[in-house]
């Protein structure tokens, strides 16, 4: 038991790179920590940190040590829920980060709750990249590749960004045949609120100086002016089905455009998936990306 008391408390200061930290999550001193660890490192044989007046960091034989130490409490975890939550429902608190164009997953989210309704959600929408051990976060929910050891993850679903507009603004204004047309036309920009740049339309003919007749910082506005007849718009197509079903908003250029993005959701590699954990993520799985197949775009 004394071993693994030496393991948690390893774990703990590695992960909040500080003894301190550690303890306060532990209900123990800094020096009771830096002690256990100590022992530890004694008993391998091994230096696993550095360690300074300021931080402390992981040795390269501590980075391997603390992978399979996450293995082996992940492991104990699951032994643990096995057993004791065979018959519990799914219940409690799921605390989960989306990004702001999270807000177009509302459907999904609101059938969740409809769902499992002893779940209670607790959701931040933000760009801005989450710590999400740090921050206490049970989950986040992010597009493209993260590249943290400390995660687990798995793929929701893919999308596509499509070039849009009403079939109104192409009746006044006329179908662009080739992406260099668009310079003639109103464009409705996208700004990322953390970079504060554009995001770049996905034409396979490179960066085209596109001009921008409206720039927002969330993608509900942009849909807004694009069903208006404002002018076109490069959206995610999860945002639009229903426009897009409707004939609100049609898609052109679908030669030119070239795009495919992931949604994961991810969630710390030192613990296990919770019952409320394990059925959020397999309800977005099976909600959020189901397949389509209508045909959107208009010619002439």
């Amino acid at each position: 038991m004394d071993n693994l008391g030496s393991l948690t408390a390893f774990v703990q200061a590695a992960e909040a790179r500080s003894f301190t930290a550690a303890g306060r999550r532990l209900g123990v001193s800094s020096s009771a920590i830096g002690k256990a660890v100590a022992r530890l490192e004694e008993r391998l044989g091994v230096r696993l940190l550095h360690r300074s007046t300021r931080t402390i960091t992981l040795t390269p034989e501590g980075a391997r040590f603390l992978d399979r130490c996450r293995r082996i409490f992940s492991e104990i975890e699951a032994a643990e829920q096995e057993i004791a939550r065979t018959q519990e429902a799914p219940r409690g608190r799921l605390r989960v980060s989306l990004p702001l164009a999270g807000m177009l997953m509302m459907p999904t989210l609101s059938a969740f709750m409809h769902a499992y309704p002893e779940i209670e959600l607790d959701l931040d929408f933000t760009d801005r990249l989450v710590d999400v051990i740090d921050e206490g976060f049970d989950a986040v929910i992010r597009a493209g590749e993260i590249a943290d050891s400390r995660l687990m993850t798995r793929l929701l679903g893919s999308f596509r960004l499509l070039l849009v507009a009403a079939p109104a603004y192409l009746a006044r204004r006329g179908i662009p045949e080739r992406p260099e047309a668009l310079i003639d036309h109103a464009c409705l920009q996208h700004r990322f609120a953390t970079s504060g740049k554009f995001e770049r339309w996905p034409l396979k003919a490179g960066d085209i100086d596109l001009p921008a007749s409206a720039i927002v910082n969330t993608i509900e506005p942009l849909i807004y002016m694009a069903e208006q007849g404002l002018g076109i718009a490069c959206l995610p197509d999860f945002a639009i089905r229903d426009q897009l079903d409707r004939g609100i908003l049609v898609t052109i250029l679908d030669a030119h455009v070239e795009h495919e993005g992931l949604f994961r959701i991810l969630w710390p590699s030192s613990r296990h998936l919770s019952p409320k954990l394990r059925v959020f993520v397999d309800f977005m799985s099976d909600r959020l990306f189901a397949a389509h197949t209508g045909k959107y775009h208009i010619s002439n």
